[in-house]
């Protein structure tokens, strides 16, 4: 395992791209990077981001592990049943997936639908949503990379019951465990850690404080050591990128000393 960076720790304080350099000069040698919008969607961003990595690989050996979009913009509606909104919203994520090639993402983090009503109950059709998966998976695959489906409290991924029951149904799909988004869902991050075993491709990492607050790592009462040892258990040996909310920090050596203090916990789980 290594500790890498999401380029969402910078989300309103600088653009996507600008994000490559500071990430490297931190030390890190893997990174994922959020696209914020449709223009960023592109080839020609794409080749932004190649430059911008040239650049960053003078401090570090900056690789981009995963790609990850902002969710609300189109992949609630790669499970619509609206022929036309399905339509725009696979060639949507294509062109992400186009890019992930690109710039050698291997990974595609997925939030998916959203559950808008959250006082209804939802009863998922598992048959329509697996097939659309494995449909999305396999054009993923197709571009080296595999779609993994992160735990995030607002979406229909927001119980781990939830992908035990698309496990089988779906076998080529991968996972991305979110801890602040376990700890928003109030169930504990292990109950998806065991439902995940053998597809976690990706980590986000983020702390809280004793009321649920989310913090930056060392800033909050999460057992970091206690977490990658667990992870080593469990099998996982790829990156945990820290994905922090730029309003639990003021500047750029507050996440230098998280990321440090990531590091130092990850070593002490060694030991």
């Amino acid at each position: 395992m290594k500790i890498g960076v999401s380029t969402a720790s910078y989300f309103l304080r600088m653009y996507t791209e600008q994000a490559l350099v500071p990430i490297a000069k931190l030390g890190a040698d893997s990174c994922e990077i959020f696209l914020a919008t449709h223009s960023e969607y592109t080839s020609e961003f794409a080749q932004t981001l190649k430059r911008e990595l040239i650049e960053a690989r003078k401090y570090s050996p900056l690789e981009v592990h995963s790609i990850h979009a902002l969710t609300s913009q189109f992949e609630p509606e790669l499970f619509s049943r609206n022929d036309r909104a399905f339509a725009d919203a696979l060639a949507t994520y294509e062109k992400v997936l186009d890019l992930a090639k690109e710039v050698g993402a291997s990974n595609y983090t997925y939030h998916g639908a959203a559950m808008l009503k959250r006082a209804v109950k939802y009863n998922f059709d598992f048959d329509h949503i697996s097939s659309r998966l494995n449909m999305l998976s396999e054009i993923a695959e197709k571009r080296d990379v595999t779609l993994c489906y992160e735990n995030v409290h607002w979406t229909y991924f927001s119980h781990p019951d939830y992908f035990r029951t698309l496990r089988d149904m779906c076998p080529a799909l991968g996972c991305t465990l979110d801890i602040k988004q376990a700890m928003q869902s109030g169930i504990d991050y292990t109950h998806y850690l065991d439902a995940m075993k053998g597809r976690l491709r990706t980590v986000h990492l983020c702390d809280c404080d004793g009321e649920g607050k989310t913090a930056i790592p060392g800033r909050g009462k999460f057992d970091f050591v206690a977490f990658f040892k667990r992870l080593r258990d469990s099998g996982y040996d790829g990156p945990c990128l820290m994905e922090v909310y730029a309003k639990d920090y003021n500047d750029d050596r507050d996440l230098e000393e998280a990321y440090t203090y990531l590091v130092d916990c990850l070593d002490k789980s060694l030991k």
